[in-house]
Formats: structure tokens, C-alpha cells, sequence
């Protein structure tokens, strides 16, 4: 992510939208996103030929020149590839974005396997000083209040725009994130949202010792209740759960897609049951009360709570008090541990960071005012009635979680020696610094270059989600290559460093533009499909399999906050990378599973500690050069 992109990613507010005589019909939001431009089809010969040049540094000569031929094929004149591109564009012209709604079913709606892990990141908020009930109450109550500030901007469209290099980013994310829920379907899942009509959202979902409830979080003139009432509320919540629910139905959410759709059909069929699920679907958000984490030493602390972020610790810990498919989870547990789990499908992580942003500033605020002192209802408790049938899916459910919990390697280290300041102060990138070091760490570690995923922004456009900055270059592999190699001085390796630094912003500048090529081959190959034609051999080359095979998928999301964001493997043998720079240190999280013996999350982070330490030596040893 160049510097402009990592600006826009903090969520740098950057003046609100001036309301004009037109606001009272369209609103400013409308008014906002039609200004935007639409996402472009890049050219097609451009594609391929960085599509050719992507492929070199992960695979053999042989394989690059058979899909060469491949690709000459596909690219001649009144060809398949020709066809195809003018059906995207033909597409283009008649949507409002010719990705979106495509990415939304492909990566996220028609995936099967469970969100847990596989889909769902997961985000660390430093530990708290509570200790207790009260102090865990009080926080919650307060954290509820930040989300409620935050709604009411994005109720009254006056979020304030991001901007990326001085061009406005759209802002449909956010109007996403709240009061909405996933569905899940037998092939194809589906989103519902209630943040808008009449039946607009009143409550959130509250969960302690596995049992939901109903909090109705505005008063009757519709003002958003004070942390003083929200506390008494919580504290009804926590007296009247005391005993955990024998059956914790929410770890249902945590199966396989397929079987998950069926046990929710099975579940749908009580009337009780119905209304129990809709009322957790059409809430603003969740707030998980979780148990006491067990106690660790502090090396590996930051590490169990990423897990339970990622998966509440299993059926004997906290994964039963959750709603994996509501889109955000707030989870405070006891011992001051906390953070958040979000369904991805609506929204990528800046967004969700900066609504944290605002919430953990609000939280440090103290009271104002006082509180209404109207007696309050108590919060409904959502009642299940629990067949033998829905019994033995939970049994099931609990089972297989267990293995997905058990099967997660996740490592969280706190990177001290130097922040972003360095690679800034040598005119570097940070992020490119970061992914550089990344490949630096997997090639001493396994002796090759792999597919790396980095995703990057498209909110320059209307409705734009991700493309994906393939940080594994021709310029990477010279460095990671030269790096260790006796034969070449220091000032050639920190060129080399430079070089490719510099290549990974280029194609980051690339990317934020609509001019990568993932997307842009995804599409292709979709409009294939659905033109009924047989597929492209461009598609079925093993190449092409290779390339999207993404042993490191990795992120930067940025934050204010002093918190990590996490997510799993995108592959079996693969690692997930999210780091937050901040000035003077960087968060990182690093994920692997035990079921493949040749990864392992904390001899990446041991690489990954040593490559960007042993890059810094090289930069502070080598005079800058003339590049």
C-alpha cells in the first residue's frame, strides 16, 4: 500500500459533504456515490502481458513457456479472449459496477467452508483494566454507546468522506456494516440489511453463558440510551444468565455453509425458534459478555485472544456465545480481554477499524449530563425450543469447531525495534518495506517464492471492494535471492532492495486505479461461464492454479488504535498476515494450521522479525544510491 492508500486506509476525515438544495430528496450519500467513477475493464493485451510477467518468479521456464502459447491463443485477434472482453465491457456499461456483485457471490456468499476461521477476521483491542463483572459491564456499556455515536452519523449521512490521494473513496461499506445479517443457503448464501425503512433496526443482541437477548438501545423519544442506562440493562442481562445454557445454539453458525443452511431450515420450522433468529438478524450488532479467558503468560497472551476473536476457544470456552453470521461482533470478556469478530461478506477491514477508531476514543470520554431516570424494560430474553434434531446438529457443530480450533497456529508479536518512522525516513514505503520482508522471510524459510495475495483498495470507485497486489515480483526475487549470496556487495543488495520496493508501489498505484489483473482474469473467466462457452485453456492451466494459490495472503489495515487485525490461511499450506504500522512498532498477526507440518505461525514471525531487521542493517550500512 503506497503512502497515499495507507493515508486513505487510516480514515483520515477529510470535511464533510456540503449539503445542497438537492440533499432533501436524493441525500448526500446518494448524491456522493453517483460522483464517483465507475471501476473500468482494464485492456486486455495490458492484462496478459502482467499476467505473463506475474507468473515468472513462481513458476518453472517450462510452465511459463507452455502458457505462453496459452496466452497467445487467447490474445489473437477475433479470439475467445477478444469475446469475452467485449462481453465484460458490454457489462460494464450497463451496471453500476461490473465486479461487485460477482465478488460478493464468489469470494464471500458461495463459499462453503465455515466462516470461523476461513473467513472471518478477527481484530485485537489492547486488554483493559477491569478485573471484574462491574468493570466488564461498565465497558461494554460504554462501547455501546461509541457504536450508537457512530450509527447516528451514518443514520444522518454525515460521515465524513475518506479521501486517497485526493480523490473521494465511496462510502457504501459503511452503510453495510450495521443491522445486517448473513443467511445461509443450501449453494448460495445471501445478506440481509435493516438499516434503512421503516422496520429500522431499535436493538442489539446481547450473549452471556450462551443465551441471547434483546436490548432495545433507544428510548421512546429516540434518543440512543446513556451508558448509565445501558449498564443498569446489562447489569438484568448478566443477573438473570447466571446458570450457562445447556445447549449453546449459536455455535450452529460455526458449521460448514451447507450444513448449516439445513440445520437453519430445521431450526425455522418453531415458531419460537423464527422469532428468536430474526430478532438476532435484524439487530444493530452483538455484544458477547464472554467468560474469563484461561490464563497464559504474557508472551503468548495477545495470541490466545486473537484466537478467541478468531473462534471464542472452542465448545467448552466462548464459541457458543457468539452469532458467527451477524456482521459485527463486540466481544468483552472479564479478564479485560477484547475486540471483535465481522462477517467479511459486506465489508472489507478499514472500515470496521475506523468504526473501532471511534468507539475506542469514545470510551475514554467521560460521562456527560445526566441520565434519564425513566425505569427501564427488562431486556427480552430470546427463547429456543431444542429438538433431539437440533441437539445432534449442535453436537455435530461442536465437534467440527473443535477440530477448526485445535487446528488454528496463530501468533501475535509486536515487531519493537522500529515503526513505520524507518522505512519512511529512508523515502521507502512502509508497506512495501513490510511485504518485501515478508518475502524475504517465506523465501529463506522455503528456499522458493510463493502466490502472495495483498489486497488493495478499489473504494476509488463506486461500490469498489478489492483487487489484489501481487507482491511477489521479478524485482523480489532478485532481492530476496541476493540477499543471503556472498558474490554481491551491499550497495547492489540495497539496490536491489529499492528497486523492488519501489516496483511493489508501482504496482500498488497500479491496483488503486482499477488496472490489476485478478479481477480483472476473474471476470473473464466468469463472463465465460456465463456466456456458456467452454472454458478458456488459459484457465485450466496448471499455471493459472499456482497463481491463485495464494500460500501468503497478507494485509496491512492500518488503525489509530494500538490493535492487530487477524484472519486464517486462504490455503491448507498457506499463512494469513494482517499488520497494523504504527510510528514505533508494528502489530502483526500471523496464522497457519497444525494439519500441515511445513508451516508453523511462529517460525514465520521469527523470519519475518529477523528479515526486517537484517533489511534495516542493509539500508543503514549501504549510502543511499542514485535509483
Amino acid at each position: 500500500m503506497d503512502r497515499k492508500q495507507e493515508q486513505a486506509e487510516k480514515a483520515r476525515p477529510c470535511g464533510l459533504l456540503k449539503p445542497t438544495a438537492l440533499d432533501k430528496i436524493t441525500g448526500r450519500f446518494q448524491l456522493h456515490q453517483e460522483a464517483l467513477p465507475h471501476l473500468p475493464v482494464p485492456p486486455l493485451q495490458q492484462t496478459l502481458d502482467r499476467y505473463l510477467l506475474a507468473l515468472q518468479p513462481i513458476i518453472s521456464p517450462e510452465e511459463l513457456s507452455h502458457t505462453q502459447e496459452l496466452v497467445a491463443e487467447f490474445r489473437k485477434p477475433g479470439g475467445v479472449g477478444e469475446r469475452l472482453q467485449k462481453g465484460l465491457e458490454r457489462r460494464a456499461r450497463k451496471s453500476e459496477n461490473w465486479l461487485s456483485d460477482w465478488w460478493l457471490k464468489t469470494a464471500y456468499l458461495e463459499y462453503r467452508l465455515p466462516v470461523v476461521v476461513h473467513s472471518s477476521p478477527g481484530v485485537v483491542l489492547p486488554k483493559q483494566d477491569f478485573l471484574d463483572r462491574q468493570g466488564q459491564l461498565r465497558f461494554a456499556a460504554k462501547l455501546i454507546e461509541g457504536i450508537l455515536d457512530f450509527k447516528t452519523m451514518i443514520d444522518n449521512e454525515t460521515l465524513p468522506v475518506e479521501y486517497m490521494g485526493g480523490k473521494p473513496l465511496c462510502m457504501n461499506q459503511y452503510y453495510q456494516i450495521l443491522s445486517s445479517c448473513r443467511i445461509p443457503g443450501p449453494k448460495r448464501d445471501s445478506i440481509v440489511n435493516y438499516a434503512k425503512g421503516k422496520k429500522q433496526s431499535r436493538h442489539i443482541t446481547v450473549v452471556h453463558n450462551f443465551q441471547f437477548f434483546e436490548l432495545d438501545v433507544y428510548n421512546a423519544d429516540g434518543s440512543p440510551l446513556t451508558a448509565e442506562q445501558l449498564f443498569i440493562q446489562l447489569e438484568k442481562i448478566w443477573s438473570t444468565s447466571l446458570q450457562t445454557n445447556k445447549e449453546p445454539i449459536g455455535i450452529l453458525t460455526t458449521n460448514h455453509r451447507n450444513s448449516w443452511a439445513k440445520a437453519y431450515n430445521n431450526l425455522l420450522k418453531d415458531k419460537t425458534n423464527k422469532e428468536s433468529v430474526r430478532a438476532i438478524e435484524r439487530s444493530i450488532c452483538t455484544v458477547c459478555l464472554d467468560a474469563p479467558m484461561p490464563r497464559v503468560s504474557e508472551d503468548i497472551y495477545k495470541s490466545r485472544v486473537a484466537a478467541q476473536m478468531l473462534h471464542g476457544g472452542g465448545s467448552q470456552l466462548n464459541s457458543g456465545n457468539r452469532w458467527f453470521d451477524k456482521t459485527l461482533q463486540f466481544i468483552i470478556a472479564e479478564d479485560g480481554s477484547c475486540g471483535l469478530v465481522y462477517e467479511h461478506a459486506p465489508s472489507e477491514g478499514p472500515p470496521i477499524v475506523a468504526l473501532l477508531d471511534h468507539i475506542v476514543e469514545f470510551t475514554k470520554k467521560p460521562e456527560v449530563g445526566k441520565s434519564p431516570t425513566v425505569p427501564l424494560p427488562m431486556p427480552k430474553k430470546l427463547r429456543f425450543n431444542i429438538t433431539p434434531e437440533i441437539k445432534n446438529d449442535i453436537e455435530t457443530a461442536k465437534q467440527n469447531l473443535n477440530i477448526m480450533v485445535d487446528d488454528l497456529d496463530i501468533k501475535v508479536m509486536v515487531f519493537h525495534h522500529f515503526g513505520k518512522g524507518f522505512p519512511k525516513s529512508e523515502k521507502i514505503s512502509p508497506d512495501a518495506f513490510i511485504q518485501l520482508a515478508l518475502q524475504l522471510a517465506y523465501y529463506r524459510m522455503y528456499g522458493h517464492a510463493c502466490a502472495t495475495y495483498e489486497s488493495a483498495s478499489l473504494r476509488m470507485f463506486r461500490l469498489g471492494r478489492t483487487d489484489t497486489i501481487r507482491s511477489t515480483s521479478v524485482d523480489s526475487l532478485k532481492f530476496v535471492q541476493s540477499m543471503d549470496s556472498p558474490d554481491k556487495s551491499d550497495q547492489e543488495k540495497a539496490d536491489l532492495l529499492r528497486k523492488a520496493t519501489q516496483a511493489h508501489r508501482e504496482y500498488t498505484d497500479m491496483a488503486i486505479r482499477g488496472n490489476a489483473i485478478d479481477r480483472h482474469l476473474l471476470g473473464l473467466k466468469l463472463q465465460a461461464i456465463e456466456d456458456l462457452v467452454s472454458m478458456p485453456e488459459i484457465f485450466m492451466d496448471t499455471a493459472y492454479a499456482v497463481a491463485m494459490h495464494f500460500n501468503l495472503s497478507t494485509s496491512q489495515v492500518p488503525a489509530k488504535t494500538d490493535c492487530v487485525m487477524c484472519f486464517g490461511p486462504v490455503v491448507p499450506d498457506g499463512y494469513g498476515v494482517c499488520y497494523n504500522p504504527m510510528e514505533e512498532h508494528i502489530n502483526f498477526a500471523v496464522s497457519a494450521f497444525n494439519s500441515c507440518a511445513d508451516t508453523n505461525a511462529a517460525r514465520m514471525a521469527h523470519y519475518l522479525e529477523k528479515a526486517l531487521l537484517d533489511m534495516r542493517i542493509l539500508l543503514q550500512a549501504a549510502p543511499k544510491s542514485k535509483l
